[in-house]
């Protein structure tokens, strides 16, 4: 008699063999037995006519606030996650010096975008240390597992003070206690080490983040800690990651090569394409494998469709800096878009230039609007590979309008929830061939999605759903990818990536973390906002359909989309 069955499944189940029909056995919180077992058990859950896949671990998160409120963590509850990786990108709330816990928020605002008052709010500092931090945040009920890294950031202020904050070069003696801190995290528990390292990464003062600048003594000192430990990767968001440095990238790899064999421990960083040099991503992909065959061990994170921008009545858009539109922004939604289909009211605003009190702001809402070709309406359901002719500048032109007119008059859409999309990385082309390029080479890790991050800008966290509706059965813009390659891509692979072998794959022995999926009907909602942050701050999210159940540990999370208050997620100290 076991705990649970799930009976006549189809099973993918992580590995990247074939499907087959067959049961999945549970006992406690392992699975006990795969196929045929034609046992009894004390629930059985039928599910004829569904695909049965281990449930999904997503390496890129930020939930290092969320995870001290929010015991679902959200979005990614939605998506079939069942393991988080947060920390990343030399950004969190550990170690932490009295009086500084507000800088570090600062650090997570500027670079995230998560909100600061949503911040203070919500966030019960109850540590100093990163084993502290640890501590408290393993008491804290939640949904499904969670792990973190240790952050360049936090560690380089509270070791340098003032000094790490504006950059300085750190000393001998600064780099032996960041290692001394970074080597306690390791063997307290944390998965790895993070760092920032683009210029684009800047605290909310517009101040660089600690460790974009530092140099290889710092860098290798600090990676000494993994080795020394004998655990732990080292992640990174490296210079040049958003195209602001077309040189960057090929030294950042040098030093990533030497780096990973210095230290005998894996490397993965962010790696998407930008606009400015279209075919970078595969000269550093073709790098990475040579490292390997080296002896290195890099690994090249991406994600399953384009970073991309939301613009719209509940974000940000062309006309939130002119003088007639800031003066009904204020107004409930219902009510702004009422005025704003006034006639007069439209033609006002067209007519009005933007008012700027931050000539940061400027350049930067400048460079957005100035890709009117790489804008496109978002839809219900969301389209993230549309073709050129579906761009703004394009239907403007066919139409024979001004484009700001046609982008007036799409954002009142949907009740004024819709959203324009502005592609910023990795759709360049009109397609996402250089997406599947990237997910199908040999050292990417699939990652990105950014869980907890971005809350007034992008919504990625859905990137799991996306692999497996869009690229396996929805794509028509070119090639799809197979289905039980694209559950081991988000599976097994990542598990593997942060020594997580407990989990990934459905087979006996390992953890019971299941995703039951109606995948004819699985798909994405439109994004949208919401005030549930503490202190109300909003946040975009991002529903799916066709998640019938979601189990963790052998315990049912979700059912139809909907949690059933369970909570047997865990923290996850270290590698098993």
């Amino acid at each position: 008699m076991h705990d649970i069955v799930i009976r006549g499944g189809t099973i993918v189940d992580g590995t990247g063999g074939e499907a087959r029909t067959g049961d999945v056995a549970i006992d406690g919180d392992r699975i006990t037995a795969v196929g045929e077992t034609g046992a009894s058990a004390r629930r059985i859950i039928d599910a004829d006519g569904l695909l049965v896949t281990p449930g999904f671990v997503d390496i890129h998160t930020h939930y290092d606030g969320q995870v001290t409120w929010d015991p679902l963590l959200t979005p990614s509850f939605w998506h079939g996650v069942t393991t988080a990786v947060m920390g990343n990108c030399g950004v969190g709330f550990a170690p932490v010096a009295p009086g500084k816990q507000q800088w570090l928020i600062g650090l997570m605002e500027g670079v995230e975008d998560i909100p600061g008052t949503a911040l203070s709010a919500g966030i019960t500092w109850q540590w100093e240390t990163f084993p502290e931090y640890l501590d408290a945040i393993e008491k804290l009920p939640r949904a499904f597992d969670i792990g973190t890294q240790v952050p360049h950031g936090a560690v380089r202020g509270y070791v340098m003070g003032e000094r790490g904050a504006r950059n300085e070069p750190a000393t001998a003696e600064d780099i032996e206690r960041m290692r001394a801190i970074v080597r306690e995290a390791i063997e307290a528990g944390a998965l790895g080490f993070s760092t920032s390292r683009t210029i684009v990464h800047r605290a909310i003062d517009g101040e660089p983040v600690p460790g974009t600048f530092a140099a290889e003594d710092e860098l290798f000192g600090i990676g000494q800690a993994l080795r020394e430990a004998g655990a732990g990767l080292f992640e990174l968001a490296p210079a040049g990651a958003m195209g602001e440095d077309l040189a960057a990238p090929a030294k950042e790899m040098a030093w990533m090569r030497k780096l990973s064999a210095a230290i005998g421990r894996p490397v993965t960083f962010a790696l998407a394409q930008n606009d400015l040099d279209k075919d970078q991503w595969r000269v550093l992909l073709d790098l990475a494998q040579q490292a390997i065959a080296e002896g290195s061990n890099i690994r090249p994170q991406v994600g399953s469709r384009p970073t991309t921008l939301l613009m719209g009545l509940q974000t940000f858009h062309p006309f939130s800096h002119r003088a007639t539109y800031k003066s009904l922004a204020a107004l409930p939604l219902g009510e702004r878009v009422a005025r704003l289909r006034d006639p007069a009211i439209k033609a006002r605003i067209l007519a009005e230039k933007d008012e700027f009190d931050d000539p940061r702001i400027a350049f930067l809402i400048e460079i957005i609007f100035s890709g009117l070709d790489r804008t496109y309406l978002l839809g219900d359901p969301p389209d993230y590979e549309p073709g050129p002719e579906k761009s703004i500048s394009h239907i403007a032109a066919a139409e024979g309008r001004d484009p700001y007119d046609l982008i007036y008059d799409r954002l009142l859409d949907r009740d004024g929830r819709e959203f324009l999309m502005r592609t910023i990385l990795s759709y360049s082309d009109g397609d996402l061939e250089a997406v599947r390029a990237m997910l199908e080479h040999p050292t990417s890790a699939f990652g990105l999605g950014d869980g907890g991050a971005h809350c007034a800008a992008i919504c990625d966290a859905s990137m799991t759903t996306y692999l497996l509706s869009h690229w396996t059965r929805d794509r028509r813009r070119g090639p799809r990818l197979a289905l039980p390659w694209a559950v081991r891509k988000m599976t097994r692979d990542t598990a593997a990536l942060y020594g997580l072998g407990d989990r990934g794959v459905l087979a006996p022995g390992k953890k019971a973390d299941v995703n039951l999926i109606d995948y004819d009907n699985l798909g994405l909602t439109a994004p949208e906002m919401v005030h549930d942050l503490p202190a109300g701050a909003g946040r975009l999210i991002q529903r799916a359909r066709g998640y019938v159940a979601t189990l963790v540990s052998g315990e049912v999370i979700s059912e139809n989309g909907e949690e059933t208050g369970a909570r047997p997620g865990r923290l996850i100290r270290g590698a098993r």
